[in-house]
């Protein structure tokens, strides 16, 4: 058994133990998503930055989650086809997922967004880090994950993150250096 299986089980034992722990995990896993997305909204629009640098912040971050997760995400499932962790193993499974396992899509958008909101705010960015982890790991107690699957997906979207960071601003740059 490898070590990536390993961890899939001593994660996944978490699951089925009870019902209101298996409620918190699928709460974590399918619907926190949505309220860190509402939360990244909110706390821009209630920021005390200038509407540029507001704009800014949500632009890269969305492109940066939307290439990863749609670009990136999808290019590497084309190619490479990981069942989930569900249909090869005797896991508990909370949730049904029917696309390929690796990179994980979640870890990679919300890791993505986490490392873009970390270049602008990096006491937000912490509180985001801290926020797709979680999701991430509760998609591997909830089954449809291997922890490699989330490791893949979290690199994948810091990186991408990292990269449309710095390509934004240098294309600001070079565009703010042409109008002097």
């Amino acid at each position: 058994m490898t070590l990536d299986t390993q961890l899939f089980f001593a994660l996944n034992l978490l699951a089925g133990q009870s019902r209101l722990a298996d409620s918190s995990i699928v709460f974590f896993a399918a619907y926190l998503p949505y309220l860190i997305v509402v939360a990244l909204l909110v706390l821009v629009f209630f920021s005390d930055k200038s509407k540029r640098e507001k704009w800014e912040m949500l632009v890269v971050t969305g492109i940066a989650g939307l290439l990863a997760r749609f670009g990136a995400v999808e290019i590497i499932r084309f190619f490479y086809h990981r069942p989930r962790p569900f249909l090869t193993l005797h896991a508990h499974q909370l949730l049904s997922e029917s696309s390929w396992s690796f990179p994980s899509g979640h870890a990679t958008f919300f890791f993505a967004l986490a490392m873009a909101v970390y270049l602008y705010n990096k006491k937000w960015g912490i509180g985001f880090f801290v926020a797709a982890t979680i999701v991430a790991v509760s998609r591997v107690i909830a089954g449809v994950h291997y922890p490699s699957d989330i490791l893949g997906g979290a690199l994948l979207g810091v990186a991408i993150a990292y990269g449309t960071h710095y390509l934004a601003h240098r294309f600001f740059i070079v565009k703010v250096v042409q109008k002097s």
